[in-house]
């Protein structure tokens, strides 16, 4: 079958491990597929594309900045994405017909791309639903329903629902999320919906004490105290006040120390925080390169998730993963309406509380603090290989597809 992949998510190899699109695609090619993968390039070089295997690679397209910038430039070169694509495949992907095209949200700006592709060459379409925009946007008042925003909302509303109306399915990342459209696209048809959880190839990494000692130390981290580590985008969605409350109330805590590694439009907030409170258990990092943090990540003792309360869409955060591969119970602080918390408390291998609370906060710590993490993390490592191997998840995306080919 001949596939066609479009993320906004930048694929540097199909090589690179522990990114749930490349995973994902390096699999399908190792059985006997044939993958073009399409994403935007952020580094100024010109559109090329990246052979891997058997007729496989990556078209890597010169796009304006599409991740860390301000919202404006954000959202001019979103809404540009479909069209960039669509020249870049006439050029560069000339005479390549698909079978199937996939495509991940964010964004739903390759509403036109897809569609393009679907009439020309009668492929079926398969959505990954991991982001249900533009809702989130209005829980976090970026935008509005009514006033001066509602043309622009309802801008990418029509815009969501027609990328809805072309998928020929729509997998998405929990039982939540099936239920939340279900409950809010009632036109949607219920055969199209399916769970297809985030994924990627599990490989148990376990460090030994000597070994977590020398990445502390590497970071000036304390090696006598649990660590909790929180590792990823410090942005609106995670709730950076939220977080601020927490550190304020676990600041007396001898027994245990607080890092927080990441980028984000937040991430100045937060470092105004620690600089002015010099807070004696709480380190900030910068974002580290992928490979830096990976090995740093796994020096911490429990992994940390916040998400914004306000939200009423059912996010699932990818790096949900890269904790439970480093066999970390978790603590997750979020909304209501996502299931990640029942995921990891009925999995037994972390602790839940609403996003709203910085004492339930507070109680998940000191749970942790008396808890065999060594055990509970193990559950979570059984765990992710039972539910969020990628094997499986190609297995029910081609089984799937191949149905509605039929």
């Amino acid at each position: 079958m001949n596939i066609l992949f479009l993320t906004l998510v930048n694929i540097v190899g199909l090589e690179e491990k522990q990114n749930i699109y490349a995973d994902l695609c390096r699999e399908l090619v190792h059985r006997g597929h044939k993958v073009h993968i399409v994403c935007p390039d952020e580094s100024g070089e010109d559109t090329r594309f990246a052979p891997y295997r058997d007729g496989s690679g990556i078209l890597h397209v010169k796009t304006g900045r599409v991740q860390k910038t301000n919202i404006i430039r954000k959202g001019i070169t979103t809404i540009l994405l479909g069209s960039i694509f669509k020249k870049a495949i006439r050029k560069h992907l000339k005479g390549n017909h698909y079978d199937l095209v996939m495509y991940s949200t964010p964004p739903i700006t390759l509403v036109n791309i897809v569609k393009y592709i679907k009439k020309r060459d009668g492929a079926k379409t398969y959505l990954l639903l991991k982001d249900i925009f533009p809702q989130n946007a209005v829980d976090l008042g970026m935008m509005s329903k009514s006033g001066i925003k509602a043309p622009i909302y309802r801008y990418f509303r029509r815009m969501e629902r027609k990328l809805y109306g072309l998928s020929d399915l729509i997998g998405c990342m929990s039982q939540a999320n099936v239920d939340y459209i279900k409950a809010h696209e009632p036109q949607i048809s219920q055969e199209k919906l399916h769970i297809s959880p985030n994924a990627f190839e599990p490989q148990q990494i376990i460090l030994s004490a000597e070994q977590k000692n020398a990445i502390r130390q590497k970071y000036d981290l304390p090696t006598h105290k649990k660590l909790f580590i929180y590792g990823g985008n410090l942005g609106r969605p995670q709730a950076v006040p939220y977080i601020i409350d927490c550190m304020k109330a676990v600041a007396q805590k001898e027994n245990c120390y607080f890092v927080i590694c990441g980028t984000g439009t937040e991430y100045s907030t937060l470092e105004s925080y620690v600089e002015e409170s010099k807070q004696e258990n709480l380190k900030l990092i910068p974002g580290l390169p992928r490979k830096d943090y990976e090995e740093f990540v796994g020096c911490g003792d429990v992994g940390l998730i916040f998400l914004d309360h306000r939200f009423t869409i059912p996010n699932f955060p990818s790096r949900l993963l890269s904790y439970m591969q480093k066999s970390m119970p978790i603590i997750a602080c979020t909304d209501p309406n996502t299931d990640v918390g029942q995921v990891i408390t009925e999995g037994g291998f972390g602790w839940w509380c609403e996003s709203n609370d910085p004492q339930a906060f507070v109680n998940c710590v000191n749970s942790a603090l008396t808890a065999d993490l060594p055990q509970m993390g193990a559950s979570g490592f059984a765990y992710l290989n039972e539910h969020y191997n990628v094997e499986k998840v190609a297995d029910m995306i081609l089984d799937k597809s191949t149905g509605v080919m039929e």
